[in-house]
């Protein structure tokens, strides 16, 4: 790692902390208010996540020239694929019928990333910033379970999704350390980062209102 491309990183994690604060803030302050929300209701927001992210890395695999970004993308997709069977069997044994889930429609956040085109923006977008917030948002969700006794739930994720979500995201750190290195790449990964977080930030806010608790599961 050169020292202009850690000093970029550095700088980007920082940023990208920054615009996180609020989400993951808004999550604490849910279980300090002791939200009233249904755990299941919540998993059934994460099905639908796992299986965005799955089909958006599944996606940009064929137009990613980069193979070792495309192994990236299926590796994520692999995982996101994975984390949808476990919360779809723990929803089972909650008492949802996974049959009866239908996949809602695209919503904006996953829109807009459909519409990235670069290599350094579906980096910077799927692994590096949306696979951090996941895990932040992920701490609270796992945090309300355990308040209310759902030590399985709980399991499921400190053993099995929340390790592949730090995974995903250092490997985005990587590839950027690799990929990032002019000035318009870095750039664009900066508005992307921001753009990201715009977006998810009012979409959890909405999706808040609804639930009752901020502290639902990311993907």
């Amino acid at each position: 790692m050169s020292e202009a491309s850690s000093g970029f990183l550095r700088e980007l994690e920082a940023f990208q902390a920054e615009r996180l604060s609020p989400i993951l803030g808004a999550g604490r302050a849910s279980l300090d208010e002791d939200a009233p929300a249904d755990a299941a209701r919540m998993l059934q927001i994460a099905l639908a996540n796992e299986l965005n992210v799955s089909e958006l890395a599944a996606a940009w695999m064929p137009t990613t020239p980069e193979v070792e970004v495309k192994i990236a993308f299926a590796r994520q997709a692999g995982d996101e694929a994975g984390h949808f069977q476990l919360v779809s069997a723990r929803l089972a044994a909650l008492g949802f019928d996974p049959a009866s889930f239908a996949p809602p429609a695209a919503s904006p956040l996953f829109q807009y990333m459909q519409s990235l085109t670069s290599t350094v923006e579906r980096i910077a977008a799927g692994l590096f910033t949306l696979e951090a917030m996941a895990w932040g948002v992920n701490e609270s969700f796992m945090a309300f379970c355990a308040r209310r006794g759902d030590e399985e739930t709980v399991r499921i994720y400190r053993e099995y999704i929340q390790p592949d979500e730090r995974a995903h995201q250092e490997l985005g750190r990587r590839l950027l350390d690799r990929y990032a290195v002019q000035p318009d790449q870095q750039r664009a990964a900066r508005e992307v980062v921001a753009r990201v977080l715009e977006i998810a930030a009012a979409a959890r806010a909405k999706a808040a209102e609804k639930l009752g608790a901020a502290c639902f599961p990311g993907c």
